[in-house]
């Protein structure tokens, strides 16, 4: 069952266990589902993507952190629905680049293109270009981090962060198909390949995104349980 095919909680629903993820991206909707799959159970969770509600726009990141735009997002979309609301925000730190491209790291090759793209070239150019960008930097000064910074937004208002990170290195070329945006050029410290040529377990037992939500799991309890 895909995340667009639940329906709304009816009205006067409390909503008490459907926790509602600010995404699109049904990568993330799966990461997180395998990620908090104990949980789940434990509590009786529904976890649903944002697409469950398509009457509710999405936030723009306007903040210069990952955990401000995470934040931004998690709290419009618990206000909107009602309903506790978690949202992330995360990104390629590159050490020779400044930490760039940050919170940019989705729109690192810019939006000349427009909305015609599909998320696979707009992830293509992304990584071609930060490849174009360190060519001529030497192997022993790649070094780069994955961030994630993880939100959960009460109806309340109560909100909760937690972080999660990964260092690593910048490979040469592509390498991997199971994963998305900048894992086929990141090589984890301790590690041969790259995070696209992880399965989907091993990824999530690593990821910055994974570390994050599972920082996320006694906050999770607090709130929920």
């Amino acid at each position: 069952m895909t995340a667009a095919s639940y329906a709304a909680p009816s009205a006067g629903s409390t909503g008490t266990r459907r926790l509602v993820l600010a995404t699109h991206n049904e990568h993330k909707v799966h990461e997180l589902r395998q990620i908090l799959g104990e949980l789940v159970h434990e509590l009786g969770l529904e976890i649903v993507s944002a697409a469950a509600y398509p009457d509710v726009p999405e936030t723009p990141e306007t903040e210069v952190t990952f955990e401000g735009n995470a934040r931004l997002k998690a709290v419009a979309l618990a206000t909107a629905t009602g309903l506790p609301a978690v949202a992330d925000d995360s990104g390629l730190s590159v050490d020779v680049l400044g930490g760039s491209p940050g919170v940019f790291s989705a729109r690192w090759s810019g939006t000349i293109a427009g909305t015609d793209l599909s998320r696979a070239e707009r992830d293509g150019n992304n990584l071609q270009l930060l490849l174009d960008q360190v060519e001529d930097v030497a192997d022993e000064h790649r070094a780069a981090r994955f961030v994630c910074a993880a939100v959960l937004a009460m109806p309340d208002g109560r909100t909760a962060t937690a972080m999660g990170h990964v260092r690593g290195a910048l490979v040469r070329a592509p390498r991997g198909a199971n994963g998305f945006g900048y894992d086929p050029v990141f090589r984890p410290d301790g590690d041969t390949r790259t995070l696209a040529e992880y399965t989907d377990l091993e990824k999530n037992a690593i990821s910055h995104r994974g570390n994050a939500f599972r920082a996320m799991v006694p906050i999770l309890r607090d709130h929920l349980g």
